[in-house]
């Protein structure tokens, strides 16, 4: 209980760069984001890559391989390639990087979704990229694609094959159903590490009452047999954190899921974040897990055994 996970999502394919001048692009940025929420107390960094000349979200496994490097040799974090990359990539681009790095961790969405990133279009006024007000708009006829073969693809080639462990981001409650039921088949073993994922228009929404139901079917299908993250979207970010740590589980902030500190306010950092959620659940009597230790708790199988 007094152990908690601090899990910092560093740029994600969500936000453009036209909405902070401080979310992480060139591998450079991922890099020293990286090490400074690792210092701030994050025991997992959670990745996904971008093209440095434009920002865009990238699947390509050059651009991962500029930072998962130095990010290893410079932190000793637990390092989580994410396997839904953006929700304009095919499984394979997706999968390309993970692969390669045979990670300790990995994320996992557990279901098909809406991914309706497009209100976003309307805050922005000017526009660093050209790519990046159709991406958002477009996104109004949008599905990420993550079907039960793909899913047992991932858990088979990752998680069987290069002993793997994951994030299962679950954005609804039939999520946790499609885990129980890739349990019930023998591809997932407890205890899972279960992420619920608030405030994705297209997901469950950011409300301390589907905190609470998400967690009670969690209790209900899983038991003992499991622990569990939040993150939740935006302005959510700190309140249903501090939720989640009150309750006994762990948490998940970063540049990915929200680009501010305080209403208003755009964060100046990963680590900000990081820093800002440590003060919070230390308040709440719980002291932040160190990498090692977040090893333990996972079963994670060591940055020894990986690729990178």
């Amino acid at each position: 209980m007094s152990k908690i996970l601090i899990t910092c999502a560093l740029t994600g394919s969500i936000h453009t760069p036209s909405m902070s001048p401080y979310l992480p692009v060139t591998a450079e940025e991922i890099a020293e984001q990286g090490v400074a929420a690792a210092e701030a107390g994050a025991a997992i960094l959670h990745l996904h890559a971008r093209d440095p000349e434009t920002g865009r979200p990238s699947a390509d496994p050059a651009h991962y391989a500029a930072f998962l490097p130095r990010l290893k040799q410079a932190t000793g974090a637990v390092l989580n390639l994410t396997t839904g990359g953006s929700a304009v990539m095919t499984l394979d681009e997706r999968l390309a990087a993970p692969l390669a790095a045979a990670p300790e961790m990995c994320s996992l969405n557990m279901g098909s979704m809406n991914f309706a990133l497009y209100p976003m279009a309307e805050r922005i006024s000017e526009w660093k990229h050209d790519w990046e007000q159709p991406f958002l708009e477009n996104s109004d006829d949008l599905i990420f694609k993550n079907t039960p073969r793909d899913i047992a693809y991932v858990l088979t080639e990752l998680g069987v094959k290069r002993g793997a462990k994951f994030e299962f981001e679950c954005y609804d409650v039939g999520h946790l159903y499609m885990l129980r039921h890739f349990m019930d088949r023998g591809l997932v073993a407890g205890p899972v590490f279960l992420q619920f994922v608030f405030g994705v228009l297209g997901g469950i929404g950011a409300d301390p009452e589907n905190l609470m139901h998400m967690k009670r079917i969690a209790d209900k299908l899983f038991g003992d047999d499991y622990r569990f993250s939040v993150l939740a979207a935006g302005r959510h970010q700190m309140p249903l954190a501090s939720m989640a740590a009150a309750m006994g589980g762990h948490v998940r902030v970063g540049l990915e899921d929200s680009l501010t500190i305080s209403r208003g306010k755009l964060a100046r950092s990963n680590a900000e974040q990081v820093e800002k959620v440590r003060r919070i659940v230390e308040e709440l009597g719980r002291e932040p897990a160190t990498p090692d230790e977040a090893r333990a708790l996972l079963g994670l199988k060591g940055a020894d055994r990986t690729a990178i």
